[in-house]
């Protein structure tokens, strides 16, 4: 099943890679004459045409195993499957995370959960999750199937012993998944897997050939840490990882790089040598005070570790570009300088940079409708995110089993950008994480259909059937970008470790992240006007209870002048509390529109909402241009 997409041509947005090596060049301003990123569609804001990426897409589906008739054991009879090479779960998440084969353009790395395996025999192997190799040319393995089992007949990984405070994902096989150039070892999960002399896609790399072995480090804390959601940097000499602990009143969350060492004694890998890719130092902090200024300074804008550019010199993680909108950003390993990478996301997290350069692959919530009314105005800074308001709203994005990630294609030199799978169904959702063909001509994602408790029952969105073979509620999706000319992987140096963060030895303390102390701060617009920015403190000052601006005339070289007042606060000291937004602000110049909270309550995002749970009291509303954008229904 193909369809293609043609889009059109745009022009070059916001910001720009400087000419050099492969490190960040110091931001620039936007070429004139100023183009709009956004615009209405259909009642939901999309990519402005004049920002569009000019590239034709074939979209195809990559083979899978069979769909288990139910999660019951034995349900994988050979009349389902009559290779006993297993049957996929039939639900949400069947399929999952992808990770690039090096060697070639013809293979893929998978993640699948299995079930309804018999008890004994060959095929009771094929159980839970495990990592696929799949064919990506149309052809075969040696024994008739488009998949093979790298995983499959070894015990499940692990989790290390002791108290846990510290949390990850799990330490499952199938996310994330990312290959090494050498075609036989693949970081999976946390582990890594290894085929030793032979590569994956040879004949002899069979399941009683390949190892797993842990992946560890020492966080001090009496055993191996937790890596939550670790990343390979394409030198495959590094790592990348966050480090999540749970307190009383909130979660902590700090990202990480260091050196990848095998330890053969103990049969795992460990990471030596470890930096936060954070520095509390004002230096790397998104706004820097001046006097009594405030300006915006581009530097560490992580957050969430999200991965690597290309050639592994910078870390790509998640920020506020604009009021409301959480983008993807790229940090310099050697400097901790940053460049937004999507012009404007919405909310984005899943991505993976073209093997060339070129381009990113990243999983947008534009286009759907679903954070308009918050983040729908662009030229709004992000001084009220500073409470941080990150956990509430990136919530926003999801509704359990039903996501509002489209896959968006982005250049990385103009910021142009597209959707690559434009016109398809949008209850089909698009999964972390992507990953690229090596000759970066084409990409590959996991899609799931909305699921109950996300529709039906209680939730007014009917259930949509699906018809996928067996109603498996996932898939595998392939565009191939059919002007794109191949290019050859190229081998990656050995990248620079992150001086700009902090050394982190076991047993540290995590840096902090610290806040904007409590004051009356003055920012201007790099065009014209200012804001009156009033900071309020918790009575310990550690941390901040609310942020007020005033805009007048305000204007950063976007052609879009904000005037009004906008507010959040908290009401306690905690972090799992709801936050109250009250906003009256008019926008005038490129655009014109307002955002505008119920008065006087405001609009009061509850703590469900850092869960995928909408909450929310109240109501925010946006008009952009003559049209309204307005919030989901609670539990929606």
């Amino acid at each position: 099943m193909r369809s293609r997409t043609t889009t059109q041509h745009g022009t070059a947005l916001i910001r720009r890679w400087g000419a050099g090596s492969g490190g960040l060049a110091a931001l620039v301003a936007e070429p004139e004459p100023i183009r709009k990123p956004i615009s209405d569609s259909g009642g939901v804001l999309t990519v402005d045409p004049s920002a569009r990426l000019q590239q034709e897409v074939t979209l195809a589906q990559l083979p899978a195993p069979p769909t288990a008739p139910s999660t019951e054991a034995g349900a994988c009879t050979t009349e389902v499957n009559p290779r006993g090479t297993g049957c996929v779960d039939p639900g949400w998440g069947g399929l999952g995370s992808i990770g690039t084969y090096w060697p070639d353009s013809d293979h893929m790395l998978v993640g699948v959960n299995f079930t309804g395996a018999p008890a004994t025999g060959p095929g009771a192997a094929y159980t839970g999750p495990q990592v696929l190799l799949v064919k990506t040319d149309g052809t075969t393995f040696t024994n008739g199937d488009g998949y093979k089992c790298l995983t499959c007949g070894h015990p499940a990984p692990t989790p290390p012993a002791g108290p846990h405070s510290d949390f990850g994902n799990s330490v499952a096989l199938t996310y994330p998944i990312n290959g090494f150039r050498d075609g036989s070892r693949a970081l999976a999960g946390t582990n890594i897997i290894d085929c030793g002399e032979y590569r994956f896609a040879d004949d002899q790399c069979t399941p009683d050939r390949l190892q797993i072995f842990p992946l560890e480090w020492d966080a001090g804390i009496g055993r191996a840490g937790i890596l939550r959601e670790p990343r390979l940097n394409p030198d495959d000499k590094h790592i990348g990882f966050s480090y999540m602990v749970a307190h009383d009143d909130r979660y902590e969350q700090i990202p990480f790089m260091g050196e990848l060492v095998f330890d053969a004694a103990g049969e795992r890998y460990t990471v030596e040598n470890v930096r936060a890719l954070h520095n509390p130092d004002p230096r790397y902090q998104p706004y820097v005070i001046d006097g009594n200024e405030l300006r915006f300074n581009p530097a560490g804008m992580i957050g969430e570790f999200r991965g690597w550019t290309h050639d592994g010199t910078a870390a790509l993680g998640i920020q506020h570009h604009q009021s409301g909108s959480i983008d993807a950003w790229a940090t310099d390993n050697a400097t901790g300088r940053s460049r937004v990478l999507t012009p404007f996301a919405g909310y984005t997290d899943p991505m993976a940079a073209s093997p060339d350069g070129k381009y990113l692959l990243a999983e947008q919530v534009i286009g759907s409708g679903r954070v308009d009314f918050l983040a729908g105005i662009p030229g709004i800074p992000p001084i009220v995110e500073q409470l941080p308001t990150t956990g509430h709203v990136s919530g926003i994005r999801n509704n359990g089993k039903r996501r509002f990630f489209a896959p968006y294609l982005v250049d990385l030199e103009s910021g142009k950008s597209l959707q690559v799978n434009a016109g398809g169904d949008p209850n089909w959702n698009a999964a972390a994480d992507p990953a690229w063909l090596p000759d970066s001509t084409g990409v590959v994602w996991a899609e799931n259909l909305v699921t109950a408790p996300a529709c039906g029952r209680a939730n007014p969105l009917p259930c949509p059937e699906s018809g996928e073979p067996g109603g498996r509620r996932s898939r595998l999706m392939i565009a191939h970008f059919d002007n794109a000319n191949p290019t050859a992987a190229q081998p990656v140096a050995p990248a620079p470790a992150a001086t700009w963060g902090v050394e982190y030895h076991p047993g540290d303390p995590l840096p902090p992240r610290p806040h904007l102390p409590a004051g009356t701060y003055t920012m201007r617009g790099a065009d014209q006007g200012s804001a009156e920015v009033v900071i309020t403190e918790n009575p310990d000052k550690t941390m901040i209870t609310g942020i007020s601006v005033t805009y007048t005339d305000y204007s950063d070289r976007d052609g879009i002048v904000v005037d009004g007042t906008e507010s959040v606060h908290r009401k306690g000291d905690i972090g799992f509390e709801p936050l109250t937004w009250h906003s009256d602000l008019t926008i005038s110049g490129t655009y014109t529109g307002t955002r505008r909270t119920s008065e006087p309550g405001g609009f009061t995002l509850l703590p469900a909402t850092i869960r995928n749970d909408f909450e929310a009291t109240g109501t925010m509303t946006t008009t952009l241009d003559g049209h309204t954008y307005t919030q989901p229904a609670n539990g929606m």
